[in-house]
């Protein structure tokens, strides 16, 4: 087979309506676009979110808070999915990708303290919420805090 053997898919290709051919096409004279108006005219284009100069919705719904750009969201995570390790296994964001238990971490992990822990494990992540830190504390391991995955 060559390049110039390939055609498309039988009915996946339409051929262009041919508009403005004369008044018994049903296309002809003002070509489907009705008469006068904004939309009759060439080089018509609205842009996003434009509603005939009716307010639009972006502008109609408040605005509350602040909401950064620039921001960098630690992936969050409980303590009950440390259960699987073993005790004395050091545990960080690299472990836990490797593992399947969490799907990215671009920014750094937070550990959260959702759960029970009753291993003696040492977790390396960027963050600790007080609970979860006291918790691990006092099933016996350590929390240390390290920079970003």
């Amino acid at each position: 087979m060559k390049l110039n053997d390939l055609t498309p898919a039988e009915n996946s290709v339409q051929k262009a309506w041919r508009v403005g051919r004369g008044i018994g096409t049903g296309n002809g004279k003002t070509c489907g676009r009705g008469h006068k108006g904004q939309k009759s005219r060439s080089g018509y284009s609205r842009k996003r979110g434009f509603e005939g100069g009716q307010m639009p919705l972006a502008r109609r719904l408040p605005k509350r808070g602040f909401n950064n750009p620039y921001a960098k969201p630690l992936t969050a995570v409980n303590l009950d999915i440390f259960d699987v390790f073993n005790d004395g296994d050091v545990v960080s964001a690299e472990t836990l990708l490797a593992a399947g238990m969490i799907s990215k971490c671009p920014y750094g992990l937070k550990v959260l303290g959702g759960g029970e822990i009753k291993k003696k494990i040492t977790v390396r992540a960027s963050a600790f919420s007080a609970s979860a830190a006291a918790k691990i504390a006092a099933a016996g391991g350590k929390a240390e805090v390290t920079g970003a995955c």
